[in-house]
């Protein structure tokens, strides 16, 4: 199965509705070796498209931040590649990510705060940097973290051998 060019680049997100359908978009394409690093500030919408790239793949939910378990499988539900969701924000390492023996050949794999850490799993994988566009996290009423308002999705195929590359065809 190939990625739909059209989902490389820039998008801009007005709801978390819309960043679900971006994942949800994404996830229908996707298949079992696909790495992706998911990087943005507190509530830029990291879990909220995951949610959707769940859905898109057909996996069990409920999908949830994995900040407190560090990592979370979620079979298929349709015979498809099941999604492993990790959260590296409490990791020190890259060798504490790879110590979870993630099972990047037959699943699909999302890190969020992977980026510095991710990137030695695999020989490619899908950069995704999510922007919340308002004031500093310090300036942020928690609150505010799931509100809906715009956000700034870049999608990126990366390669360890550095620079991006072409997405498959």
């Amino acid at each position: 199965m190939s990625v739909d060019p059209g989902i490389a680049g820039r998008h801009e997100i007005a709801t978390s509705e819309a960043m679900e359908q971006l994942g949800f978009r994404f996830g229908e394409q996707l298949e079992a070796g696909d790495l992706l690093i998911l990087t943005g500030p507190l509530g830029a919408g990291k879990t909220t498209f995951t949610r959707g790239l769940a859905e898109g793949l057909g996996v069990r939910g409920p999908v949830q931040s994995p900040t407190f378990v560090i990592a979370r499988t979620h079979p298929s539900l349709v015979g498809r590649a099941p999604l492993v969701h990790v959260d590296a924000y409490r990791l020190g390492s890259e060798a504490e990510l790879e110590d979870l023996d993630l099972d990047l050949a037959r699943a699909v794999v999302v890190v969020e705060w992977g980026r510095g850490m991710a990137e030695e799993l695999a020989d490619a994988w899908w950069d995704i940097e999510l922007e919340r566009p308002v004031g500093g996290d310090e300036d942020l009423d928690p609150s505010e973290l799931d509100a809906d308002a715009p956000r700034i999705v870049t999608i990126r195929r990366e390669s360890r051998r550095g620079g991006a590359l072409r997405i498959r065809d």
